[in-house]
């Protein structure tokens, strides 16, 4: 099966990255799809944690929302908000936290909080931070999923909800944050991973079909590009067919009924 959009593409990709067995905070939207589509695939073990107390939820559909009855009723077990902080997430018991970001610069730093001008009179006001401050300081590592363009891939945010690698090495352990920060991008272009010595965000896999050159004119920052520059494979046929299937729930409510 060849015929799949960038949006497809990007998803698999991202499912990819998370391995069986290991314990994901998610969050809702992108994350949220690529977690599950992990989950129906190739890591059945994987244990999905939500920020709203569901602890190994196994959802049959998309969850609309954190607060989505479907993940409650199909958890392993349903605890507080601040017992999935204060003990879960906060000592370092989760493995990967699940991002996606309204702005991203070079050093992983995200925006989840205002576009332009300042915090009093933004452009744009976003949905704000939620548990994602939390989620980028102390999970072990940080996997964001978000497309890249010029809006979104900035020299420098203008507001950093979620710290990455701050402005660079040495200003995460200044900071007191334990979690390993954002190691992996997945973009619609390609995988971008933060550089061991720089911590600066450095494509090293190319999506089918995608040049440099694309994702360079898609990058608000002189882009640094692996010496062993990789392309990815494209996805399966079951990946994408469990995908749609994933995707067409969210055009549905929880009874089957038009949404």
């Amino acid at each position: 099966m060849t015929d799949y959009t960038a949006d497809e593409m990007m998803t698999v990709a991202a499912a990819r990255q998370l391995r069986d067995g290991t314990a994901c905070f998610v969050g809702i939207g992108l994350p949220s799809t690529a977690a599950n589509l992990a989950r129906a695939t190739h890591a059945p073990n994987l244990v999905l944690i939500y920020e709203s107390g569901c602890l190994g939820a196994k959802p049959d559909r998309l969850p609309l929302s954190i607060g989505d009855g479907v993940l409650a009723d199909t958890a392993d077990a349903v605890v507080s908000v601040p017992e999935v902080f204060n003990y879960w997430l906060q000592p370092g018991r989760i493995d990967v936290g699940f991002l996606g970001a309204a702005q991203l610069d070079r050093y992983g730093n995200i925006n989840t909080t205002v576009i332009g001008g300042d915090y009093t009179d933004p452009k744009v006001r976003l949905p704000g931070a939620g548990g994602a401050p939390e989620i980028a300081a102390s999970c072990r590592e940080v996997v964001v999923v978000v497309r890249q363009g010029l809006r979104t891939f900035t020299e420098r945010v203008d507001f950093v909800t979620s710290v990455g690698f701050g402005a660079g090495p040495g200003d995460r352990e200044r900071l007191g944050l334990r979690g390993g920060g954002p190691r992996t991008v997945i973009t619609d272009l390609g995988v971008l991973e933060a550089d061991p010595a720089t911590c600066e965000l450095t494509l090293t896999r190319l999506h089918p079909g995608v040049t440099v050159e694309q994702a360079r004119a898609a990058t608000g920052w002189p882009l640094a590009v692996a010496d062993e520059l990789t392309t990815g494979e494209p996805p399966t046929a079951d990946e994408l067919t469990v995908l749609r299937a994933l995707e067409a729930t969210k055009r549905s409510t929880p009874s089957g009924g038009p949404a």
